[in-house]
């Protein structure tokens, strides 16, 4: 076994592989750009290494500088992940020349798999079935609507170096080939500097569903069965399952036995996924399945694999790589119960799942425990930047059955909170809890067929949802006043309590919030101890306390319940229920965040920890000088004096973590006077 490795990659991947090393005693070697300086798989590495700026060219696929750190560092091998350098064959090449172990098959082996065309030639040749269609070399356009044509419509354009779903289009019909044909090209050429397609039958009605194989150095090959990934997006997976649901065992092992004939074609080595497309028109058919392409690498998808065989898929990797042979014969290995793994992304369904970058301002996923797993490379406060593949985590259950299964991850899902960033939450719940997915109605066309159940509208503002979010509004403010009192030169001053005390006034703050059509208004009182709440329904009586954890226990009317209000500046997320409530604040009326604090207030642009403070009571200040540094997303703000004045009170310390709109420092002003 290996005494040290360096991990090629990045996020979930890189965490994923340190988990492994470290069980087995390996020392590891983390890269990173400047963006992932403070990640979570540079913290978890033994050591880690600067590559270059947050671009990818400049840093993960600088091939020639990974290698050259491997040697400095004395890491015997390299584990690229997926992604990046994964499937680089030259890279591949490049490490067995320097000495270094490439922890992934023989570049041969890898070339032999990148083009689809060369490679489904090879499969003919095993006797591995593929779709109908042609992989020859010619690209002369006349001659390819010609054999579209004998193929028949419907048809898939693939690039023949893709992969992702890039290059790739549905044609229907000759009069759409042409203009098809030549998007293809361009993005084959754009994405892998090859503008070369191949042409297959399209499959109306299908699943995809690929054969996990391992082979070692020794001859030996065995598949750990099936996964089914059928669920996609633009051709990209979303939900992966094993075992697949309905698959016979005779089936099992025809698909089973010709992917390892297809990885013993190639003299593969390691772990590798030959993936398949079924035609379902008429169920699972053990005649009916056609080989697509091989990942020479492990996927995103493999804990489903390790859930139910009981293998760690890293452990095997590092095994073989370092001469090992296999650690189970195909007759030792078993399928125990159903695992599904969903992906949470960074993303807007209710935008064409546009990627979405920003702060983490809440991530608390479910209890790892019972059957429930979470594999990711973030955390709390972290930020998803828009230089990197936008996954937040993959979410993967087990039980004895897929009924019981499915059932883990509805509630594993409930229990996720995500708030800072759009996600696509919502929708792998909505997948979830869907009546065909539950009655196993697979495809690779459900998500189309069922879009408006998946993406419905978002959900309408309840007064429920405004009552939690003025709850924490008020409470955030108390607390926010209560530290700012405690700091003051008069913490027993009237002016700090915002529950009671009003100059000729009952204690009541208005708040605005955007609506539909219109703004929403509530209002909140103090009486005796309790909130009075008028809602755009009617008025409720309320009490609320705030845990450790952030999350607020709420009484409205008598009905106790829990939530989490995360506040971003003026929008606030109310996740209770199991679900995610979005609601935008146009203006609130009092200080804690607002105007009470008068003109010579310096205000709290948004959450943030303070790190500098530059004066002290008592000083005198200038328009325009520095007063204090808040960090925020990772970015340091200066809040500087907007008159000529003297400090009167600075109301917290360097350290402290404040709420936007908070008071953080009294100017005197000379327009005060």
């Amino acid at each position: 076994m290996f005494e040290k490795i360096l991990i090629a990659n990045r996020g979930e991947i890189a965490c994923r592989v340190i988990d492994t090393a470290r069980k087995l005693g390996v020392k590891t070697v983390a890269v990173y750009s400047e963006a992932d300086a403070n990640a979570r798989h540079v913290q978890m590495a033994d050591e880690a290494v600067l590559l270059g700026p947050a671009e990818v060219s400049l840093s993960y696929l600088k091939a020639d500088s990974i290698l050259e750190l491997a040697k400095k560092t004395g890491a015997q091998a390299i584990h690229p992940g997926y992604g990046f350098l994964s499937e680089n064959a030259g890279f591949a090449e490049k490490c067995a020349a320097e000495g270094v172990v490439f922890i992934g098959p023989p570049a041969d082996a890898i070339r032999a798999m990148g083009l689809k065309d060369a490679a489904k030639a090879m499969m003919i040749e095993a006797g591995v079935p593929v779709v109908p269609g042609y992989h020859s070399e010619g690209q002369d356009p006349a001659m390819l609507a010609e054999e579209a044509l004998k193929i028949g419509y419907p048809v898939l354009i693939k690039a023949v170096a893709g992969g992702g779903g890039k290059g790739m289009r549905r044609v229907d019909s000759a009069t759409e080939f042409p203009v098809a044909l030549a998007g293809a090209q361009r993005e084959g050429e754009s994405a892998f500097g090859d503008g070369r397609v191949l042409i297959e039958k399209f499959l109306t009605k299908s699943r995809h569903i690929e054969i996990q194989v391992f082979a070692d150095s020794h001859g030996n090959a065995v598949h750990l069965f099936e996964r089914d990934c059928s669920l996609q997006r633009r051709h990209q997976k979303v939900i992966e399952e094993a075992p697949a649901p309905d698959m016979s065992e005779a089936m099992r092992e025809a698909m089973g036995a010709a992917a390892v004939a297809a990885a013993k074609a190639i003299k593969y080595e390691g772990a590798g996924t030959v993936e398949f497309i079924v035609d379902v028109t008429d169920g699972l058919k053990e005649d009916g399945f056609y080989f697509m392409e091989m990942n020479t690498r492990l996927q995103v998808e493999h804990p489903v694999t390790e859930l139910i065989t009981g293998q760690d898929l890293v452990q095997w990797q590092l095994v073989v790589a370092s001469g090992g042979s296999l650690p189970l014969t195909q007759d030792e290995l078993s399928i125990s119960g159903h695992s599904i793994e969903v992906r949470l992304y960074a993303e807007d369904p209710h935008n064409d799942f546009l990627p979405a970058t920003g702060p983490l301002l809440r991530l608390r996923p479910p209890p790892e425990e019972n059957g429930v797993r979470v594999d990711t490379g973030v955390r709390e406060g972290d930020v998803v930047s828009p230089f990197y593949d936008p996954m937040i985590a993959k979410l993967i259950v087990w039980d004895e059955n897929r009924d019981a299964a499915l059932r883990k991850l509805q509630s594993a899902l409930g229990e996720y909170q995500v708030a800072g960033l759009v996600t696509n939450l919502e929708f792998l719940k909505n997948i979830a809890g869907h009546e065909a997915f539950a009655a196993r109605d697979l495809d690779t066309g459900f998500i189309e067929r069922f879009r408006d159940d998946l993406i419905p509208e978002k959900p309408p503002v309840t007064d429920k949802h405004l009552a939690l979010a003025v709850l924490h509004l008020e409470v955030s403010a108390e607390a926010s006043n209560a530290k700012r009192a405690k700091n003051s030169s008069d913490p027993y001053s009237p002016w700090n309590d915002v529950t009671a005390w009003r100059l000729n006034d009952r204690a009541h703050h208005d708040y605005t919030f955007e609506g539909i059509d219109d703004e929403i208004s509530v209002s909140v009182s103090h009486i005796d101890g309790r909130y009075v709440i008028t809602l755009p329904n009617g008025e409720i009586s309320a009490t609320v306390s705030k845990a450790e954890d952030g999350s607020i226990r709420a009484s409205l009317d008598g009905h106790i319940v829990r939530a989490t209000v995360v506040q971003d500046s003026l929008r606030l997320v109310v996740i209770t229920d199991g679900k995610q409530v979005e609601i935008n604040s146009i203006k609130k009326d009092y200080d804690g965040s607002g105007d009470e604090g008068g003109a010579g207030a310096v205000v709290a642009p948004m959450p943030g920890k303070i790190i500098q403070v530059a004066v002290s009571a008592g000083d005198t200040v200038s328009s325009g000088d520095a007063l204090i540094v808040m960090e925020a997303m990772k970015m340091e703000h200066t809040l500087s004096a907007s008159a000529d004045g003297v400090v009167a009170e600075v109301f917290f310390e360097v350290g402290d973590q404040v709420d936007d709109g908070t008071v953080l420092i009294k100017l005197e002003t000379a327009e005060e006077e």
